[in-house]
This record gives structure tokens, C-alpha cells and sequence, in this order.
């Protein structure tokens, strides 16, 4: 009986740990590199949004660039950006849950943090499936406000404002 309990937690914890290394690897898989970094220390970026219209595909790309700089930092594209996510605590989008659902809501608070600014005529690349529509565009985080707005709602330590890069 000590046997099946005990096979009965391994196999319970080796599928968590599976499902938590395949959560954070989801994050790095998203569609999402790095164009620079202003010198205010905003990242610009190149992301893919899925939706079944134009709108939801884009609203879904400015999601999708928000959440890498929050949980996974810039791996792709150019050098310059950002690779440490912002927010370090693992496990800390299911930790704060309800914080992060609001923030990411339609229309949510994650808006105030995105710039199109560098939007160029012609830069968004549409792809068309036969269910939904993929399209590419350009958004700039202002990641030093996040971090500011997170430190500010207690979800990341105050420490990490001055964290900086020399």
C-alpha cells in the first residue's frame, strides 16, 4: 500500500512540474522579438496576436508583448532588450491570478503601457487561416512604468527599481 502512495505522489508531482515547465515554456514560445530599446528604457517590439477578427488579433499581440517582458523577457530578435522578465517569482501569473486577469482584461490596464508609436505605415503582417487571422505588429512597452505600477501594488519587491543593468 506504502508503494502505491508513494508511486501515486511521484507521478502526481513529475506531471505538475511538467505542467508548470510547459506553462513558462508557452510564455518563451510566444511570437515576440525585440526591434531596441529606447533610452527612457522602453523596449521595442515585434508581436503576433491570434483572433478571429483584425481587432481581437492585435489586442492579442499587445497582450502577448506585455507578457513577455512581465514573466519571460525578450529572447528573440535583436540584442538590447530586456532577457530578465520583470516579475522573477516563479509561479507568479497563477500566484496573483486575480491581479494579472484584471490587468490583462479587454481593454484592461495593460493598455496604459503600451505605445504604438513606432508603428510605420505598412509594418503589420496579416496571415489568414481558414479559423482565425494572425497579425504582426510593432508596440513598444514602457517597461520602467510597469515595474513602477507592480512595485506600487506590491506584486514585485521595491528593491527591483534600482535593479539596473551597468
Amino acid at each position: 500500500m506504502k508503494k502505491h502512495i508513494f508511486l501515486l505522489a511521484f507521478v502526481l508531482t513529475a506531471s505538475f512540474g511538467t505542467a508548470v515547465a510547459q506553462s513558462n515554456a508557452s510564455l518563451r514560445n510566444l511570437d515576440v522579438e525585440c526591434l531596441g530599446v529606447e533610452h527612457d528604457g522602453s523596449q521595442t517590439l515585434r508581436a503576433t496576436g491570434l483572433g478571429r477578427n483584425k481587432s481581437d488579433a492585435v489586442e492579442q499581440a499587445k497582450k502577448n508583448a506585455v507578457m513577455v517582458v512581465l514573466f519571460a523577457g525578450v529572447r528573440g530578435g535583436k540584442g538590447g532588450c530586456d532577457v530578465r522578465p520583470i516579475v522573477c517569482e516563479p509561479n507568479a501569473r497563477e500566484k496573483y491570478a486575480r491581479y494579472f486577469d484584471i490587468f490583462f482584461a479587454d481593454n484592461g490596464e495593460y493598455l496604459k503601457y503600451i505605445s504604438m508609436i513606432d508603428k510605420r505605415l505598412g509594418s503589420n503582417q496579416k496571415k489568414k487561416g481558414k479559423i482565425e487571422v494572425s497579425y504582426r505588429v510593432t508596440v513598444r512597452v514602457l517597461s520602467s512604468s510597469l515595474r513602477e505600477r507592480l512595485v506600487s501594488d506590491g506584486i514585485i519587491p521595491k528593491e527591483t527599481l534600482y535593479d539596473v543593468k551597468y
